[in-house]
């Protein structure tokens, strides 16, 4: 049976099973390196107040926001794109 992916799918390589992450929009459960991650910064403070602070010299911390998708829902948000047959086999960037 022909391989669609080079990779089937997956980046564990020969390393065995690996742990589950539940999707943050429709919260299924899927294996952590099939998972699409998706990192953001998150602030605490508002866009306004912390422009007054960092003018004053504050310091302002970020804290980040890890979140996985599962590929169903990273290709419904955009987070990856639908790829023709033969993108599939290549590595590189998904989007």
């Amino acid at each position: 049976m022909p391989k669609k992916r080079a990779s089937r799918g997956r980046s564990k390589g020969g390393k065995g099973s690996s742990g589950t992450v539940h999707c943050s929009q429709c919260g299924a459960l899927v294996p952590r390196d099939k998972a699409k991650k998706v990192t953001g910064r998150i602030t605490l403070v508002e866009p306004t107040l912390a422009k007054e602070l960092k003018a004053q010299g504050a310091y302002i911390p970020l804290s980040t926001d890890v979140k996985f998708y599962c590929v169903s829902c990273a290709v419904h948000r955009g987070i990856v794109k639908v790829r023709s047959e033969a993108e599939r086999r290549t590595g590189g960037r998904l989007w």
